[in-house]
């Protein structure tokens, strides 16, 4: 069977094609080169796959594309402080969103208990939104 191409690798990934040249274009993917099977076409390795894997994984995770891309960088073996670093920083942000929705939550609760109890004037919840 032969590498996939960049539409294969897309599919392979879950993502679109314009998303594995953009990947390519911020260093994340290596571009082949054209024509290495005599067809002209650029074929992508298993290698290619497993980094777009671990890139989707990572921005599920919340990472940005920068942090991405450094712990692509980084030798686990050598920089696991680093890589620890990063992880912990991005938990912070995590709790610090779940914090925030949980907060939003708690007030939407209120506003639509309140807007159920309250049968004559405005709305509780149109009115919040307004101030």
């Amino acid at each position: 069977m032969r590498d996939p191409t960049i539409g294969g690798l897309a599919r392979q990934g879950g993502v679109g094609v314009e998303t594995v040249r953009y990947y390519q274009r911020r260093g994340l993917l290596e571009t082949p080169p054209s024509g290495g099977s005599g067809d002209g076409v650029r074929r992508y390795g298993a290698e290619a796959a497993r980094r777009l894997r671990f890139i989707r994984s990572a921005r599920t995770a919340g990472f940005t594309l920068d942090q991405i891309g450094e712990l692509l960088a980084l030798d686990a073996g050598q920089d696991r402080a680093r890589a620890r670093d990063l992880a912990r920083t991005r938990l912070a942000e995590l709790d610090a969103k779940i914090a925030e929705l949980e907060t939003a939550r708690s007030a939407l609760r209120r506003l639509a208990k309140a807007c159920g109890e309250e049968a004559a004037g405005p709305c509780p919840i149109i009115t919040a939104f307004e101030g």
